[in-house]
């Protein structure tokens, strides 16, 4: 088996799954019925979109687990996800300023990987790359709308950038695999892929008024390594599954 593979694939596909699983909590609860659609419609191309990445990982890994096996029967050190997708939904404000932080990495990466030299990943990517390239121009005006809107929306959204900024540099901190799948042309190079993302981020949040802390990178989801947080998500997400095992309808 091709591990790093393997394990790149886990990470894309884990991202996508849970950070839809939390954008899907808001259907029948946002502010707004066309807002109640749009988070809809942004989870289901995140689920789509992880179901694609954790059938190729079943597929490297050759032990005859689909998506469905990889999401609903592993255990939570098992997910590859970046901190980031799994904080709490918080207030609006704040799964806005968290779609718009991992759309601002997700959607030069998937433009990148568009590129691979790794046939199945190109096909992924281009394919996603279009989801993704809508899902941050949605989360990028609505973060600049309501960071440059009323009193009340900028301090919510402040405060929502004061806590998951630090979580955005983990997505651009390469490591052993990064490296080695870079080397093989299979990834893009994190370092450029930090540079665009800094850009949009940046850009966006000076559009905004709204000043990203100087915080530490906080890192630890490539390494198994969760929050508590991602422990309620699968609770959720794997409870059919695991309370009915093997169930069909």
């Amino acid at each position: 088996m091709d591990r790093d593979l393997f394990e790149f694939a886990l990470r894309m596909g884990d991202n996508a799954l849970i950070l839809g699983q939390q954008v899907s909590a808001w259907c029948g609860h946002a502010p707004a019925l066309e807002e109640d659609i749009a988070l809809a419609n942004t989870a289901l191309d995140l689920i789509g979109q992880a179901k694609l990445w954790l059938d190729l990982a079943g597929e490297i890994e050759g032990a005859g687990r689909d998506a469905d096996a990889l999401a609903f029967l592993r255990d939570a050190r098992a997910f590859r996800n970046a901190l980031l997708v799994e904080q709490s939904n918080g207030d609006y404000g704040q799964t806005l300023m968290r779609q718009f932080l991992f759309d601002a990495w997700h959607f030069p990466t998937l433009k990148s990987l568009a590129a691979s030299g790794e046939p199945r990943i190109a096909a992924i990517a281009v394919k996603a790359a279009k989801e993704a390239e809508y899902h941050f121009e949605r989360s990028r005006d609505l973060v600049i709308g309501l960071g440059d809107g009323s009193e009340e929306s900028h301090v919510r959204m402040q405060r929502a950038l004061d806590l998951l900024y630090p979580f955005q540099g983990e997505l651009t901190a390469p490591d052993s695999v990064d490296e080695a799948l870079r080397a093989r042309d299979v990834a893009p190079d994190l370092a450029a892929v930090k540079l665009e993302t800094d850009r949009l981020t940046l850009e966006t949040l000076a559009e905004a008024t709204l000043r990203p802390p100087p915080a530490p990178v906080r890192k630890g989801g490539k390494t198994g390594l969760h929050s508590e947080g991602l422990g309620r998500i699968l609770s959720d997400m794997q409870f059919l599954q695991r309370a009915y095992p093997g169930a069909s309808w």
